[in-house]
């Protein structure tokens, strides 16, 4: 399966059958015990984030990319927060979701600003670069482009989360405990953390600040680096 494969599936699962079940997870209805799990984990990533941001008292001076931004789960409040943000997915109706969601939140339409597009064909320079939970649906190879390129456009800061590739959690994955059920999705890449930040440092930035969070369902490394 080559990542051309690898996208095209993630685009179409995320646009079909994913999109309501992710946006069920990324809301406050009610869900299944796993599907929770997920979202609690999730939130628990976005939360180490903004506060990370916030803890440098400039966020209304940063412009943010939020890349593979979903729904808008952490896009919205730091454009509430006064950040401006450039949030974008891969998928649609994510997107559109995103900006539902922005509009009953902020009450305007402006900021975030959100676009349909895949991680590569992303441009532009900002301050600081974001790319949650996205790694996970792309091999090593491709993700290594995908950090490369991430970097090229962050001025001073690339904030990633990804599974990491333990000896625990690739027997989950094996026995098929990692997504289990009807929370299974598409294909779920585990990432060396020694990997991640060689790809990083290659690109000239150095790591600062790291977290996982961990839950019974959900795992996540998440690592802040810096433009040296």
């Amino acid at each position: 399966m080559n990542a051309a494969d690898d996208k095209t599936i993630v685009r179409e699962y995320f646009n079909s059958t994913g999109f309501d079940r992710w946006r069920r997870i990324y809301g406050d209805g009610e869900v299944n015990k796993v599907q929770l799990d997920i979202r609690n984990g999730h939130q628990q990533t976005v939360d180490t984030v903004i506060g990370w941001l916030k803890a440098d008292n400039n966020l209304s001076e940063l412009s943010i990319c939020d890349a593979g931004c979903g729904v808008g789960s952490l896009s919205i409040p730091l454009a509430a927060d006064g950040a401006k943000v450039y949030a974008s997915d891969i998928s649609e109706k994510m997107v559109s979701e995103g900006k539902d969601r922005a509009l009953q939140t902020l009450g305007n339409s402006d900021n975030p600003t959100f676009a349909v597009q895949d991680l590569e064909s992303l441009s532009g320079s900002y301050h600081t670069v974001i790319c949650l939970d996205v790694l996970i649906h792309y091999p090593q190879e491709k993700a290594d482009e995908m950090i490369s390129h991430l970097c090229s456009l962050a001025q001073s800061r690339i904030i990633l989360s990804f599974a990491p590739k333990t000896c625990a959690l690739s027997i989950l994955k094996k026995i098929g405990s990692f997504f289990p059920g009807p929370s299974k999705t598409t294909r779920a890449y585990l990432h060396r953390e020694a990997d991640v930040v060689k790809i990083l440092e290659s690109n000239g930035f150095c790591v600062q600040r790291q977290s996982m969070t961990k839950t019974r369902f959900y795992f996540s490394r998440i690592l802040e680096a810096t433009r040296q």
